[in-house]
């Protein structure tokens, strides 16, 4: 396979945009193709079925386009994949086993917390992946459904009133509970961690599932010699199956990229 082609991210929204960033951080030379299903947002409300036939619609756009690796920047697809045995393409990768890695590398009292949606967290993937990795580690979950139409509807300031209300109802048990690292199981949810650390605490670290399933990817890549060889920063193109306009309006919360150009597109064409 050409290192040269791009790599391709998905999500059911705009949350997957953290994880493109930490590609232009991790893997700046890399091009990316990234595609938000907003007419479909979100997922974590659908049936696994649903969700199953998503991702497969989302991964058959991408390779359409000639990536050569795919990172479903997505908590609840990553989930389905996983209850379905994973991801049968080596080249392709989700957040749930990254992102349980880190929390176990980094756990010191073996309290580790997961918030997510509510596929999700019913799964039971990432506890999974975390027992896996810590045997005798205590998990502990909350789907926080909420969570995600108040990031892509833009509440995401630490002083925002209703969405630290919210906020404080999902996290303070799980703060009770004493742990002392919480995995950010859903791609939206950097872009209220200050909300969610000025709540927990500065003692409680936080992992981002999408940097965790980038730093993952580079390592694949690596070992197939499938890194990009240029010099030169990579490009960004990215597709939406809801309007272009609001995407690209909403877009700038999600990524540092001050003239943001999208292409709407349907999935069945």
């Amino acid at each position: 396979m050409e290192s040269a082609l791009p790599i391709g991210v998905f999500d059911s929204g705009l949350g997957g945009l953290t994880a493109v960033n930490e590609i232009r951080k991790i893997l700046p030379n890399e091009d990316i193709i990234y595609l938000g299903d907003t007419a479909r947002v979100p997922y974590g409300t659908r049936s696994r079925e649903t969700i199953l036939e998503y991702a497969e619609e989302d991964l058959g756009f991408l390779k359409s386009r000639g990536v050569k690796y795919v990172i479903a920047a997505c908590g609840t697809v990553s989930s389905v994949m996983m209850s379905e045995g994973g991801f049968r393409d080596r080249l392709c990768n989700g957040v749930i086993e990254p992102s349980a890695a880190a929390a176990c590398k980094i756990t010191k009292n073996r309290r580790i917390g997961v918030i997510a949606t509510g596929t999700s967290i019913k799964s039971g993937s990432y506890e999974k992946a975390i027992k896996k990795a810590l045997p005798g580690a205590e998990v502990i979950s909350k789907a926080c459904p909420m969570f995600v139409p108040l990031v892509e509807n833009g509440y995401i300031q630490r002083d925002c009133i209703p969405a630290v209300k919210i906020a404080e109802e999902y996290l303070l048990p799980l703060k009770d509970a004493g742990i002392d690292t919480l995995i950010l199981g859903c791609t939206h949810y950097p872009l209220i961690s200050g909300i969610i650390s000025d709540i927990l605490g500065e003692e409680v670290s936080l992992i981002s599932s999408g940097a965790e399933a980038v730093r993952y990817a580079k390592k694949v890549l690596e070992e197939n010699g499938l890194l990009n060889k240029k010099s030169s920063p990579g490009e960004l193109r990215l597709y939406s199956t809801d309007s272009a306009e609001l995407f690209e309006e909403n877009a700038c919360r999600f990524i540092d990229i001050k003239d943001v150009k999208v292409e709407q597109i349907r999935l069945e064409e």
